[in-house]
């Protein structure tokens, strides 16, 4: 079951940050939740480390570490891939 929750919350994460990065991102939908879920993992980590891994409540500091490192990696993933596919046509 954790997987399962683990590919949700990296599809949400994921769409959410292609939603918020301005221009179309070209990467395909399996790499947005990839990288949604590592962002997930990473905004845990970071939320850890800052001390607000738990709160009484919701855990909006957590959610920000989160959707935050997702959209760097969005921006990252879809910057290497648009260059990756760029290599390959002029090849």
């Amino acid at each position: 079951m954790g997987w399962l929750w683990a590919i949700i919350v990296g599809l949400v994460l994921g769409l959410l940050a292609k939603a918020i990065i301005p221009g179309k991102q070209h990467i395909p939908l399996w790499l947005t939740v990839i990288l949604g879920m590592i962002g997930g993992i990473a905004g845990n980590a970071i939320a850890r480390a800052a001390g607000v891994e738990a709160t009484s409540g919701i855990d909006w500091w957590r959610h920000i570490f989160q959707l935050v490192a997702a959209l760097i990696l969005v921006g990252l993933g879809d910057r290497a891939w648009t260059a990756a596919r760029s290599d390959r046509r002029r090849a």
